[in-house]
């Protein structure tokens, strides 16, 4: 079931940033820009957010910041990126490790994996594998394009998750299960906020709607190729 996982390799891909770093010192940095990054997120929100912040809670000078990014939306794209990137690789150790056959046991890791990230990890709230809010950040002029130049935020997603999936879903027409896992994006996506807006860590009862919901509906046969 294994995958490539990186979802700064997929087709289409927006080119985050100025550039990526190679030399580890750089890494380090553009590392710590995006941690930087996520914590202020959870502090002020990706509205206030300013770069010369990021630069400065980072302890980077803001000359540096922009070697990496060429602004507060590159910077958000990048995070963006990070965080699909992980969500896959747990997922992908997830399905590793073994899992009940099919989309219905797919469709549960997945759920489980996005609650996990959006209880721990810096910044997820307010920027996943997009802008979590609605409304469009200042200083953001394209957050439907995160994460890829030409494919809106939840098509890439669906088609990454189409990847790792490998054989569940090649019994049906590709670009049919790409619609397919597209919608139950958004629709899991629509839930789980509502969840997490009735309880801080998420309101159990919701998130096993949010998977009977997905589930349902992925499991529901499509036709062949």
């Amino acid at each position: 079931m294994s995958a490539d996982t990186r979802s700064h390799l997929a087709p289409g891909q927006r080119a985050a940033g100025r550039r990526r770093p190679v030399q580890q010192r750089s890494q380090e940095r553009y590392g710590r820009i995006l941690d930087a990054c996520a914590g202020l997120l959870d502090e002020v929100g990706a509205t206030a957010l300013t770069t010369k912040e990021v630069a400065h809670r980072a302890q980077v000078p803001i000359g540096t910041l922009y070697q990496f990014f060429a602004g507060k939306e590159d910077l958000l794209a990048a995070l963006a990126g990070r965080n699909l990137d992980h969500y896959l690789q747990r997922l992908d150790r997830r399905l590793g490790a073994g899992v009940p056959p099919g989309p219905a046991g797919f469709t549960d890791l997945a759920v489980d994996e996005f609650v996990a990230m959006k209880r721990t990890v810096p910044g997820f709230g307010q920027v996943d594998f997009g802008l979590a809010d609605a409304a469009v950040s200042t200083g953001v002029r394209d957050d439907r394009h995160l994460i890829d130049a030409e494919l809106d935020n939840n098509t890439a997603v669906a088609l990454r998750l189409q990847a790792l999936g490998g054989e569940l879903f090649a019994a049906a027409d590709p670009a049919v299960v790409t619609l397919r896992l597209r919608v139950a994006l958004e629709a899991a996506d629509a839930v789980l906020k509502l969840a997490f807006r009735c309880a801080p860590d998420g309101d159990p009862a919701m998130i096993a709607e949010s998977k009977r919901l997905v589930r349902r509906y992925l499991t529901e046969p499509v036709g062949p190729r």
